[in-house]
């Protein structure tokens, strides 16, 4: 019997949100406040898990980004993608890109009394799927997914 290799089926893009930020702390506590606004905007409610869930990723990705991505003078930015799957199943996608893409995003285990370095590990914890990919001309995007039922309210 011959079976037939099909293409998996593309979700459809719902709604998009793209906002460029200054490369300090400040900018990184924006973009967490500007990604509960969205969602909120689209229909999520401000306390349900899924939008807690996306604040804490936005938070990490956007600190590692002004941390260790940050170039002199370049924003980040900060990207929000909601795509509705065949079947009802939602996908949210949080990307952060910036412009130090010399060094690839690795999970670390820190020491037990550090005070930081864990940041990758809850984005690991929390997402379905995470990763990082190249930038060009310099740069990287770092990318991490939430899948919820149904989606936002309406």
């Amino acid at each position: 019997m011959k079976s037939e290799i099909q293409a998996p089926q593309l979700g459809v893009p719902a709604a998009r949100f793209s906002q460029q930020l200054s490369s300090t702390r400040r900018g990184a506590r924006l973009a967490r406040l500007l990604a509960v606004q969205q969602l909120a905007d689209w229909g999520w409610a401000r306390d349900s898990e899924t939008v807690q869930t996306a604040a804490l990723l936005v938070a990490e990705l956007a600190t590692n980004a002004v941390t260790h991505g940050r170039v002199p003078g370049r924003n980040f930015l900060l990207s929000l993608v909601v795509t509705r799957q065949p079947g009802e199943t939602t996908t949210l996608r949080i990307e952060v890109a910036d412009c130090g893409g010399e060094r690839p995003p690795v999970p670390l285990k820190p020491e037990s009394t550090a005070e930081h370095g864990r940041g990758l590990l809850l984005v690991e914890a929390l997402a379905v799927r995470w990763g990082a990919d190249p930038r060009p001309p310099s740069g990287k995007t770092v990318w991490a997914e939430l899948c919820v039922i149904g989606g936002p309210a309406g």
